[in-house]
């Protein structure tokens, strides 16, 4: 019983986490270290996660990112960048 209970919960987390996820694309407009924020060309402002390097991010970069919402923020917990 402790097992079916653990991986439903296990399901249910999973299913919630993936419900307020998002994916954008695009070019790095700026980049605001001291906030950890970025705007995209096309006015996405993206904030990202503790945790998550920002060493590669600069003005001009293209990004891939999956974002959630949390407290009104788009905060990124996947990125990928490229030049």
């Amino acid at each position: 019983m402790k097992k079916v209970l653990i991986i439903a919960v296990a399901l249910v987390l999973a299913m919630s986490a993936g419900a307020f996820a998002a994916d954008v694309e695009g070019k790095v407009q700026s980049v605001d270290t001291s906030e950890r924020v970025i705007i995209l060309d096309n006015g996405t402002k993206l904030w990202i996660a503790e945790g998550l390097t920002m060493d590669k991010l600069k003005e001009g970069s293209n990004v891939k990112a999956s974002f959630e919402e949390r407290d009104g923020k788009n905060v990124v917990i996947i990125l990928e960048v490229s030049e």
